[in-house]
């Protein structure tokens, strides 16, 4: 009789699910855990029917049961009772002053003892995962189903959300157009060797160009290289976040600076924490290196040198550079690469000489925090650039524009074919919040724009939304280098009046592709 009860629920959640709150079934918290499956047919159902999924519009055992699904973290944003939160003006808080503070220990003390019903030997010490100094959040280890319920209450809480549930490992009921069934598995999603292409042909595949660089095929679409005889992002810096900058590729190290790019510079930091368990660090401390091989393509894909080397040549040649690790790999499923994606945004919003940040990582459900530090870049003036999406095989023909790439404050970039501006790449997603676009596959051959590889002189080529977020990020450098005076909002006009679809954005593919050649003029 209870397999038939829980059929029936399953069965009558999945039909009238819709983008208002779920209601689930009506047990008792501290008995009822959903299964993952059901969690992930809710993530899947809520995304097609509205366009996202939000862990707000679901019941409290949902989101218990995905904290038991996970590793137990929870992200929980706070404010004084009845303060009117403005994301606009995050950037202005200062969560050191009295009144967030009380607000912050009042949170604490409340969550304390709920968690001390369950183990009296609880101390903050030990469910306090991370500490955190800008964004008015705390993140917490939550063995207490109750707790859930009261944070979601509280007029203390402004979101409380599990931060390690993405859907992973599944199978969404989700045919393709060969009704074959989508198979989500991702783990080390995005990762590849990022070797050295080898075959790769002149005047086709890329053009020799002074002193003895590389410049990829797709740049000509663009007018790059034209824009070069005005700028080449000297006095820019561009922030990435991604998943590191391989130690090896010598042009993202001692030879950043040759041949034509001179007197800039590389900064390699790390965002990303220890691997924990329940909350307490349990690997080793992590470093800038990129064990992944995507931070590397794309940093160098904006900005390798234009050297001596017959390496590949990024846009902005003479921009100066940070890339910082915030996480594994491209899809941001663990707690930890949340909060690391999160401290990256803040730590680069609170850097004046960054104008840029560009980031080729995404999730599926919605962040809160990340979402905060968005904001919080955004109010402190800098221009973010986020890739719209790159399929693994279970978001392909379902999932439009990925989170963060879906809020308003960033600009969302995707791939489109070389003959055809029109239409995304075949792995590359797009939508309505879709900013603009990038040449960046080849009709005839599929062949993607040329980067740096892991190591060597040889390139390695890369595609998805991913490398045409990047040379996004180098056009944008080689504008504001350009025209150093000028905002932020003014230097996003300029690319959005160069691109082809203006003045008539359109629904999928935005502004199209930018001219940065015309918007250097």
């Amino acid at each position: 009789m209870q397999s038939i009860r829980n059929y029936c629920c399953l069965f009558f959640m999945l039909i009238f699910i819709s983008c208002k709150k779920i209601n689930l079934e009506p047990k008792p918290l501290t008995i009822d855990v959903v299964s993952s499956q059901t969690i992930d047919d809710l993530i899947h159902k809520s995304t097609v029917n509205c366009g996202n999924f939000n862990w707000n519009k679901v019941e409290d055992n949902v989101v218990w049961s995905a904290l038991v699904h996970s590793d137990y973290i929870m992200s929980v944003g706070f404010k004084p009772s009845g303060f009117v939160f403005d994301d606009e003006k995050i950037h202005e808080i200062k969560i050191q002053e009295s009144i967030w503070q009380n607000a912050k220990n009042k949170l604490l003390h409340e969550i304390l003892k709920l968690e001390m019903e369950l183990d009296s030997t609880v101390t903050l010490k030990k469910i306090i995962t991370w500490e955190e100094h800008i964004l008015p959040v705390v993140d917490l280890v939550i063995k207490n189903p109750k707790t859930i319920s009261w944070l979601r209450k509280s007029d203390l809480v402004r979101y409380a959300e599990p931060m390690g549930y993405e859907p992973r490992n599944v199978i969404f009921n989700k045919l393709k157009s060969d009704n074959t069934i989508y198979n989500a598995s991702s783990g080390g999603s995005g990762c590849d060797q990022n070797n050295s292409e080898i075959g790769l042909m002149a005047n086709s595949d890329y053009i020799n160009v002074l002193p003895a660089a590389k410049q990829s095929w797709n740049y000509r679409y663009h007018g790059i290289s034209k824009a070069w005889t005005k700028t080449t992002g000297a006095g820019v810096k561009v922030f990435f976040i991604d998943t590191g900058c391989e130690f090896d590729q010598e042009n993202l190290g001692t030879t950043f600076n040759q041949g034509y790019s001179v007197g800039r510079s590389i900064e390699k930091i790390v965002t990303l924490p220890r691997s924990t368990f329940f909350g307490i660090p349990t690997g080793p401390i992590e470093t800038p290196d990129d064990g992944c091989g995507h931070g590397t393509s794309m940093a160098g894909a904006c900005a390798a040198p234009r050297g001596i080397d017959g390496n590949s040549v990024g846009v902005a040649y003479n921009c100066n550079l940070v890339t910082c690790r915030a996480a594994e790999d491209v899809f941001i499923e663990e707690s930890r690469e949340a909060k690391g994606v999160a401290d990256a945004f803040t730590n680069a919003a609170n850097r004046t000489d960054v104008k840029i940040i560009s980031m080729s990582l995404g999730r599926v459900t919605t962040s809160s925090q990340i979402k905060d530090a968005i904001a919080f870049a955004n109010g402190k003036g800098k221009l973010i650039f986020c890739a719209a999406g790159t399929s693994f095989s279970w978001t392909s023909g379902w999932y439009g524009v990925i989170f963060p790439a879906t809020l308003p404050q960033v600009n969302a970039v995707t791939g489109v074919y070389e003959n055809d501006f029109n239409t995304s790449c075949a792995s590359c997603h797009e939508g309505a919040e879709t900013d603009f676009t990038v040449v960046m596959e080849k009709s005839t051959s599929a062949k993607f724009p040329l980067s740096l590889a892991m190591q060597g002189d040889i390139p390695s080529i890369v595609g998805g939304s991913s490398v045409s977020t990047a040379i996004t990020a180098g056009m944008a450098a080689l504008v504001w280098s350009r025209f150093p005076s000028l905002s932020r909002d003014a230097i996003l006009n300029k690319l959005i009046q160069s691109s082809s679809n203006y003045p008539l954005r359109k629904a999928q593919l935005g502004w199209g592709n930018i001219n940065v050649d015309m918007a250097t003029n």
